[in-house]
């Protein structure tokens, strides 16, 4: 659902870049809450993860297909305000160097993609987590809906931004039916992608997983047919720092990253998105403008002056996802180092020995 340039008018434009700006400013403030020493490196994992899962185009229908948006993913991985930070991030580098998603529609692409798939997802995932019964399969049922509802609510907003300012003269109503029509469809592949990926990450390292936090259910004993809390277990011995390392998952979840990248990617369908199908079918796309990167010499996620397709895409992709983890830690560990900043500066003096 990367919009490119010339869909969407220059007032309508600013307008929504100055709500993302407003967004990514608050998350960065909101995600000084959420991240600490060990979820700084994984936030800029799961935006190298996303990047790489969105190279993966499926097909949803006859002529379309669909990819992870990644919103519902990163809120439910790492929080809802690093969740948009991570989307942010992966839409900055895709435009910059890989001229996907324009850059004078930047803000309509992390408005649509970022913020509005993290409000709908996690706001369903946390509803339906106070209905659910505590436990590791509702985090992953609640995943799984609101991944689902979350891409046609991005398909919802980017219609009210083409109602607000397209460049075309398309009757809403039929922007409306087809872009929803064609999401839920694609809903379903987001859907299965992050309850796949929050499930197995959930499996391994329950404690890493922000949207499971504080769903331990007390041991429960039954004595003369009643059930009772069990009594708190006496301490144990220190965990090893091993098995406390987030190392192990970072490296598994790069390494899964850059395959996927670098040569799953190159057996993707090679159909038009969601969007892009419907801007062909319904005239969307009459203004559009050529990308200011489209000269980049990774433009349409290809090495420029390598010949063999699958060695150019998979070389293309390698150096997405590489970029992508780089610029992403830096900016989380950042963050984090604010906050550790801030925690210092409110600390109260320790009282003068006499």
């Amino acid at each position: 659902m990367h919009v490119p340039d010339g869909f969407i008018n220059a007032p309508v434009s600013v307008a929504a870049g100055a709500v993302a700006a407003t967004a990514v400013a608050v998350s960065l403030r909101g995600a000084r809450r959420e991240l600490d020493e060990r979820t700084a490196p994984l936030a800029g994992l799961v935006a190298a993860f996303i990047f790489a899962v969105q190279m993966l185009n499926f097909p949803v229908a006859a002529g379309t297909s669909g990819h992870l948006l990644g919103g519902a993913l990163a809120a439910i991985l790492v929080g809802p305000y690093t969740g948009v930070l991570c989307v942010s991030v992966v839409l900055l580098m895709q435009g910059i160097l890989f001229a996907d998603g324009g850059l004078t529609a930047l803000g309509v692409n992390i408005t649509n993609m970022a913020v509005v798939t993290v409000v709908v997802a996690y706001a369903v995932f946390r509803g339906l987590l106070r209905l659910l019964p505590a436990g590791r399969r509702s985090v992953t049922v609640a995943a799984f809906a609101g991944a689902l509802l979350s891409v046609p609510g991005a398909a919802v907003m980017f219609t009210l931004f083409y109602a607000l300012g397209g460049t075309t003269d398309v009757p809403i109503g039929k922007v409306f039916t087809a872009m929803t029509g064609v999401h839920v469809l694609i809903g379903i592949g987001e859907a299965v992608i992050t309850a796949a990926t929050v499930g197995a990450v959930i499996a391994v390292r329950p404690d890493l997983v922000h949207g499971a936090r504080g769903l331990a259910v007390p041991l429960k004993l039954r004595v003369d047919g009643q059930l009772i809390d069990a009594p708190a277990a006496t301490p144990a011995a220190p965990v090893p720092a091993a098995a406390r390392s987030t190392r192990p998952l970072w490296i598994s979840g790069l390494v899964t990253a850059l395959v996927l990248a670098g040569f799953v990617s190159y057996y993707a369908s090679s159909s038009p998105d969601g969007l892009e199908k419907v801007a062909a079918d319904q005239g969307i796309d009459a203004k559009a403008r050529e990308h200011a990167a489209a000269g980049s010499p990774l433009a349409d996620y290809s090495v420029k002056d390598v010949s063999d397709a699958r060695l150019s895409g998979g070389l293309a992709g390698i150096i997405g996802v590489g970029g992508t983890v780089l610029v992403g830690t830096g900016i989380f560990w950042a963050v984090r180092r604010r906050r550790a900043e801030d925690l210092t500066a409110t600390a109260p003096a320790a009282p003068s020995a006499h």
